[in-house]
């Protein structure tokens, strides 16, 4: 058992659990930390403002299901982290965040740049903790790791002071990585839950946001698969499942007045697939009214009206691959009501896909951007008014093809996923999708975005204006005030950083403009105005009327 200094001992902890980049911006009180990670295996990727670094990470762990990892200094760097910790903590995606401190043994500068980070994260972390002794490194990480996986999978801190960095271990000794094997659900009630299906005349299928889980993908498409039972999916449960277009009846994308909720509230009953409090289900519960089955990790939080009358706890694959296998196609079930609303939610949306207007009004946008995508090419969201449209008329066919957050829902998050997802996934094609406001607001990692060489089509919508909440000025009846702004000449701008950049100047031009982005490779900026004037459709239209009625 070798001495070893602590950053040392630190990182090679890291590697031990497979860490493969870091996203970052390093101060001086890393920089015991950084040196040793200089002879590390593990990829130093510079960001230019730590949420870059944050939002990668976190996008890091939505796909690949490991923890990513990020690194700041104290002060200022840490109190930059806060949005990101709370995007993967209200996300659920596994996140380790470390950052520095000024020695707390002896020092020097009294109260200079320090915070209390450690406690500033405590409420939204999982986990956060400040290392006082080298010796600890090891356990400590291993506990980070195991917490940030665990689910519900999230955010966990780590503080590294420079005193402590600097020092020495007695041992370099490391612990294993075991990922045990999540319980599976109990038989007694998956057969309770087979019997309530057997008996059910209109049953539907949820797909929430703790679904849109790797691991879950299969199982869940082949219950669909064997069942015939029809589904919809809230924002955060998009892309979960792909193909089944007969059996798919769209995405619940608002809490009210979405076009989907009177279907629902045909159904009796309702296998709710990885229910997340951070979403609210698109539905409310009554008493004596339709029945609910909660299937998760974990067992349903108390809630007025969310009170299902089973709980199926446990790996949630699992829970759904033996539930397939006591299930056969049942004669009772009549999904008439529901096929006619899934043909006329696909019908719904293909209107406005060939709309000529310019600027384009967000329907064409989405149907474009659907033609230049392949089946696994990847869009990442950010957050304003186009996101609801992309919830709705975009469709996946295949699982994690669109990165979207309706659980912080923060703006600025779309462009370090994009290039997250490209950096993951080389030769497929991603692309980021922003309003000006969210664009702006990390644009900057457009430089590292270039410096990575990914192959990359951002899209920025411009309305010049917090277009969202003017919708919501409007939907509420309040003066249209406060909410225009200016922007730079995006096309400029993107040279600037040496991408490439275009805008777009007619309707028509814009899908053949996005394939020779994408053909060309490389990093493209593509300015497009966008017509809102159709934002009201989003609420009660025709098509909520129509499918009421039926």
């Amino acid at each position: 058992m070798a001495e070893i200094k602590a950053s040392d001992l630190f990182v090679k902890a890291l590697e031990n659990e497979g860490v493969e980049y870091i996203f970052g911006v390093p101060g001086e009180e890393n920089l015991d930390f950084l040196d040793s990670l200089r002879t590390s295996t593990i990829k130093l990727i510079l960001t230019r403002h730590e949420q870059g670094a944050g939002f990668m990470a976190a996008t890091y762990g939505r796909l690949t299901g490991k923890p990513g990892v990020c690194l700041a200094t104290l002060g200022p760097g840490a109190t930059n982290f806060v949005t990101p910790a709370a995007y993967a903590q209200l996300g659920a995606m596994p996140m380790v965040m470390i950052t520095g401190q000024k020695p707390i043994k002896k020092s020097k500068q009294g109260r200079f740049q320090i915070v209390d980070i450690v406690g500033m994260m405590e409420p939204i972390t999982k986990f956060a903790h400040q290392i006082v002794n080298a010796n600890t490194i090891p356990a400590v990480i291993r506990e980070a790791f195991r917490l940030a996986e665990e689910e519900r999978p999230g955010a966990v801190h780590l503080e590294l002071p420079e005193d402590i960095a600097a020092e020495r271990a007695d041992s370099d000794r490391l612990f294993a990585v075991r990922r045990p094997r999540r319980p599976d659900c109990g038989v007694v009630a998956l057969e309770e839950a087979a019997t309530m299906i057997r008996a059910a005349k209109h049953p539907l299928l949820l797909v929430g946001a703790g679904a849109n889980r790797k691991t879950v993908i299969e199982a869940l498409s082949g219950f669909i698969e064997k069942t015939g039972i029809p589904f919809f999916n809230t924002q955060m449960g998009k892309g979960a499942i792909g193909g089944h277009d007969r059996l798919y009846m769209g995405t619940a994308a608002l809490s009210d007045g979405d076009y989907l909720h009177c279907a629902i509230a045909r159904a009796d009953l309702i296998i709710n697939a990885g229910h997340d409090v951070v979403e609210k289900p698109p539905f409310l519960m009554e008493p004596g009214g339709t029945q609910v089955i909660h299937v998760n990790f974990n067992t349903a939080a108390v809630d007025e009206v969310y009170f299902p009358q089973l709980e199926l706890i446990g790996d949630v694959a699992s829970t759904f691959v033996r539930l397939t296998d006591m299930l056969d196609p049942v004669p009772g079930h009549d999904f008439d009501y529901f096929m006619r609303v899934g043909a006329l939610v696909r019908e719904h949306m293909a209107e406005g896909a060939d709309d000529p207007r310019f600027p384009p009004v967000p329907q064409r946008l989405v149907a474009d951007v659907r033609k230049v995508m392949p089946d696994d090419g990847i869009i990442a969201l950010d957050n304003g008014m186009y996101k609801i449209w992309f919830a709705r008329n975009y469709r996946c066919t295949q699982p994690n093809t669109v990165l979207l957050d309706n659980a912080l829902a923060t703006m600025g998050a779309g462009l370090p996923s994009a290039m997250m997802a490209s950096m993951l996934n080389p030769g497929r094609r991603v692309m980021a999708i922003c309003g000006d406001g969210g664009f702006m607001m990390n644009s900057q990692e457009m430089e590292t975005a270039v410096r990575l060489k990914l192959d990359l089509v951002v899209l920025v919508l411009c309305d010049n204006s917090y277009g969202m909440i003017r919708w919501k000025q409007a939907v509420g009846e309040f003066p249209d005030w406060g909410l225009e702004f200016g922007n730079p000449d995006f096309v400029t701008y993107a040279q600037s950083y040496g991408a490439k950049g275009c805008r777009v100047e007619r309707t028509e031009d814009f899908a053949p403009l996005l394939e020779r982005c994408f053909a060309e490779g490389g990093v493209h900026l593509v300015e497009a105005p966008v017509d809102y004037s159709e934002n009201k459709r989003v609420l009660i239209d025709e098509l909520s009327e129509k499918i009421c009625l039926i």
